[in-house]
């Protein structure tokens, strides 16, 4: 059983002095004598004593702390993003408190509590599929705590914001599908309350008006994109008349897209001489799956590391608050094999 770690208290205890003289001992102030500070430095090795660094920066006024909240950090997407904002945060001397939404409001507003309380000098957020309305962060900013939102924000609010360019990565693969031949072309699309997923939809739609095809409401499948929405959206599709189906999806996720695909593969349809498949987010199952999944590249840890660069510079100018920046990463298309009908040789 490891030995339980001494606090400042048991050290003062044991030597029989002030708690003060051990915490100025252990920082190495010259007023306490070599003697007493080499007795203090010798019983806090011995008995494991680390300092409460925590307490302390508060007692100076700061945290160290960066707060930030994901929708879950489960795929490739949101954990990429944590390695760009923990990397960039460790740089610059934070330490990161992470908080999961699990996609539902509730639990964020609670998280709001929970990093407020902690004390954050920042906090950064990626909403919850669930988020209608902004009226929870008003306290983050009454605190005149830094917020940066990345990826998910509502439409129509102005926040300080880190997004990539979703309607042109939308555009791009619209259009790689309409190169390929296709010209019933569907859509998985996701809640359209939030920006990637409306952004992403409006890119669909431009794709379709630029090349002068029409845009046809069932071919159009609203969901939460999961996979399981995927395997729904799918035999949807397939449900219409044969001369009405699509003959590509291009989904606003990768999952919904995988579960599209298992649908085809048990229909016997081939990906994509049959019908030909496009995700967005290029999780990590894209380029292993047979065939590999056409999808999107976020710039997920350029986008972690962003954030946090635009909070240190909130931190650092303390601007109106009123005043947002909006920084717009741009995408990067993958073209795999679910889309190509005939690669090239």
């Amino acid at each position: 059983m490891a030995a339980k770690r001494a606090s400042i208290a048991d050290l003062a205890k044991e030597l029989n002095v002030s708690i003060s003289t051990v915490s100025r001992a252990l920082n190495n102030d010259p007023n306490i004598s070599v003697a007493t500070r080499t007795r203090v430095v010798a019983l806090a090795q011995e008995r494991h004593y680390q300092p409460n660094r925590l307490a302390a920066g508060l007692r100076k006024g700061r945290s160290n702390l960066l707060g930030v909240m994901v929708p879950h950090i489960e795929g490739a997407f949101f954990a990429g993003v944590m390695h760009g904002i923990e990397t960039a945060a460790t740089k610059a001397g934070f330490h990161v408190m992470i908080c999961q939404s699990n996609e539902d409001v509730h639990h964020e507003k609670q998280n709001i509590e929970t990093l407020l309380n902690a004390q954050v000098e920042g906090i950064l957020v990626s909403l919850s599929r669930t988020t209608h309305d902004f009226k929870h962060f008003e306290k983050v900013r009454k605190h005149g705590v830094p917020l940066v939102f990345f990826d998910r924000i509502l439409e129509g609010t102005d926040v300080n914001a880190v997004v990539i360019d979703d309607h042109q990565a939308a555009y791009q693969v619209v259009q790689h599908l309409i190169e390929q031949g296709h010209r019933r072309i569907a859509h998985f699309a996701g809640p359209q309350h939030l920006n990637i997923y409306k952004n992403r939809r409006q890119g669909y739609l431009s794709a379709l008006y630029t090349h002068g095809l029409p845009v046809e409401e069932e071919l159009i499948f609203t969901c939460d994109m999961t996979l399981d929405d995927g395997v729904a959206g799918m035999q949807q599709f397939l449900g219409l008349p044969a001369a009405t189906r699509p003959d590509a999806v291009f989904s606003a996720s990768d999952f919904s897209a995988l579960g599209a695909m298992q649908v085809l593969k048990e229909q016997g349809l081939r990906v994509p001489l049959d019908l030909a498949l496009a995700g967005f987010s290029n999780e990590l199952f894209t380029s292993y799956i047979e065939p590999s999944l056409t999808s999107v590249d976020q710039r997920c840890e350029q986008m972690g590391q962003s954030a946090v660069d635009m909070f240190l510079d909130m931190l650092e100018v303390r601007t109106d608050a009123r005043r947002t920046r909006r920084i717009v990463l741009q995408p990067k298309v993958l073209i795999r094999d679910s889309s190509v009908r005939h690669p090239a040789a």
